[in-house]
């Protein structure tokens, strides 16, 4: 008597379906359009992220790239907004006494613009620069603490200003590495004694 090629299937399912509980989830494209689809068309995602290697997934911190791109982008970010804030009070007090409202406007947000855009440039440069010499600092010594984000800060304000001269370099990257290990040591401050 042949084997009925269904139920084993069926059996193959059940046990993919049993091995996958944990790892996956079912998902409808269609389930916000009422359309009656059947559960052969569901997708079976993972519900933790997927690594190609295993050690990827044993350490607990962002990748080079993620850092680049988070520390580049939140430093520009803050940088437009700050400088365009600064625009809008430089702008208003460049007013005239025979402006129209127009003129006014205009002077505004010519100022914050161009402030805007200058902050932002620069502060995102630093971002850059912290975010490069950090994964450099994380890749030589192969941990993650607090000391890897001073030295990151140290180098980074050194790097900055290492064009107008050993002095200036040299209090840009002091005053980096405080700023770095005062963000860090706040981190933590707000970790342990702020419920989020």
């Amino acid at each position: 008597m042949a084997a009925n090629p269904n139920n084993n299937r069926s059996d193959h399912d059940s046990d993919n379906n049993n091995n996958n509980n944990n790892n996956t989830r079912l998902y409808n494209p269609y389930q916000n359009f009422e359309v009656p689809i059947k559960s052969q068309y569901l997708y079976k995602l993972p519900t933790s992220p997927e690594y190609l290697f295993a050690e990827e997934s044993l350490k607990q911190r962002r990748s080079w790239g993620e850092n680049l791109t988070f520390y580049t982008g939140t430093a520009y970010l803050g940088g437009s907004v700050s400088g365009a804030a600064v625009g809008i009070f430089s702008g208003v007090k460049n007013f005239e006494s025979g402006d129209t409202t127009k003129l006014k406007i205009n002077r505004i947000l010519n100022s914050s613009g161009h402030t805007g855009r200058t902050w932002g440039n620069r502060v995102g440069i630093v971002g850059l620069m912290y975010a490069g010499i950090e994964s450099g600092v994380v890749a030589v010594m192969d941990r993650d603490d607090v000391w890897t984000s001073v030295v990151a800060g140290l180098g980074t304000g050194a790097v900055f200003r290492a064009a107008r001269g050993v002095r200036s370099a040299a209090v840009a990257g002091a005053l980096g590495g405080l700023a770095a290990g005062a963000v860090v040591a706040g981190k933590q401050v707000v970790k342990r004694y702020v419920p989020i």
